[in-house]
C-alpha cells in the first residue's frame, strides 16, 4: 500500500510538469488565486487517499511577485494505522512563469519525515537544497527550469498537438532533467459522472527510479481537458505491486469562469 500513496502522489506533483509551446492566443491565464483541485486516489476501485492542488494569492518573496502554489496529499483514517501520509508542497512562481524562485516540501510518509527547501539563485544559476537545515552542495540550473509543481502549472499555458513531444527543464534541487511527454490523442472520458474532451499524454519514465525501474511495461497515462483550462482529469498508471488511478472529483475556479 506504501507504494500506491507514493506513486499517486508524484504522478500528480510531477508528471504533468513539462511544457511544449506557449500559446500565442492566450488572452487570461488558465488559473486563477481561489482555484482549488480536489482528487481522489484509488488502488484499484479502493478509495485510499485524497490530494488538492490550490492557487493562493501572489505574495513577494526575495523581492519577485510570485505566484504561490500548494499541493497536499493525505491517506484516509483507515490506512493511517498502516502507512500514514500527510504531505504538502509550496513552490513559489514569478508571475510571467518563466523560472522557479522557492520551493518548500514537508514530507511526512510513515516513518520518512522530510523538510525541503530549495532557494533559487538565478545569478549564479544555482540551486540550493536543504533537508531539516542539512545542505547539499548547489545544483547548477538549466535555464527556466521550475521545481515539479510549479512545472505543472506552467504546462497548463501549453498548446498540445496530436503526436507531438514536449518537453521542459524540471528540478527538485538534487537533480535537473529534460523531462519529455508524448501527446498520444485526443478523446472523450468520463470522470465522476462528467464527460470531458481530453488530450491523453504518456511521460517518459527514464528518469523514475524506484517501482519503475522494477516494472518491464510499466506506463503512466494522464488526460487533462482540451480546454483553455488544460485541467488534469485522471492519472493512471500501471506497475508491478497494481494498478492506481488518481481522479479529478471537485474543482473551483475564479468567479469570471461562470460568467
Amino acid at each position: 500500500m506504501s507504494y500506491f500513496l507514493k506513486l499517486l502522489i508524484s504522478l500528480i506533483i510531477t508528471f504533468l510538469g513539462f511544457a511544449g509551446n506557449i500559446r500565442a492566443d492566450q488572452e487570461e491565464p488558465p488559473f486563477y488565486p481561489g482555484e482549488k483541485l480536489v482528487f481522489d486516489l484509488k488502488w484499484t476501485v479502493v478509495k485510499a487517499g485524497e490530494a488538492t492542488l490550490e492557487v493562493f494569492p501572489v505574495e513577494t518573496v526575495n523581492g519577485v511577485q510570485a505566484y504561490h502554489f500548494v499541493m497536499t496529499a493525505r491517506t484516509l483514517p483507515f490506512l493511517d494505522f498502516f502507512y500514514k501520509v500527510r504531505d504538502r508542497i509550496d513552490a513559489y512562481t514569478d508571475v510571467d512563469m518563466t523560472h522557479s524562485v522557492l520551493y518548500k516540501k514537508k514530507q511526512r510518509e510513515g516513518k520518512t519525515h522530510r523538510d525541503i527547501i530549495v532557494h533559487f539563485d538565478w545569478e549564479k544559476n544555482e540551486a540550493h537544497y536543504s533537508n531539516f537545515g542539512k545542505k547539499r552542495e548547489p545544483l547548477f540550473l538549466l535555464p527556466g527550469a521550475f521545481d515539479p509543481l510549479s512545472a505543472f502549472y506552467f504546462s497548463r499555458f501549453s498548446d498540445f498537438k496530436e503526436n507531438a513531444e514536449i518537453r521542459r527543464p524540471v528540478t527538485d534541487g538534487k537533480k535537473c532533467v529534460i523531462g519529455r511527454v508524448s501527446v498520444v490523442r485526443r478523446e472523450k472520458i468520463e470522470v465522476a459522472g462528467r464527460t470531458y474532451d481530453a488530450w491523453l499524454l504518456e511521460p517518459e519514465l527514464n528518469h523514475i527510479g524506484g517501482v519503475f525501474e522494477k516494472s518491464k511495461d510499466a506506463k503512466i497515462q494522464v488526460w487533462v481537458s482540451a480546454d483553455k483550462r488544460r485541467i488534469p482529469l485522471r492519472i493512471k498508471s500501471k506497475v508491478i505491486v497494481g494498478s492506481f488511478v488518481g481522479e479529478l472529483v471537485s474543482s473551483s475556479f475564479h468567479p469570471a469562469d461562470s460568467e
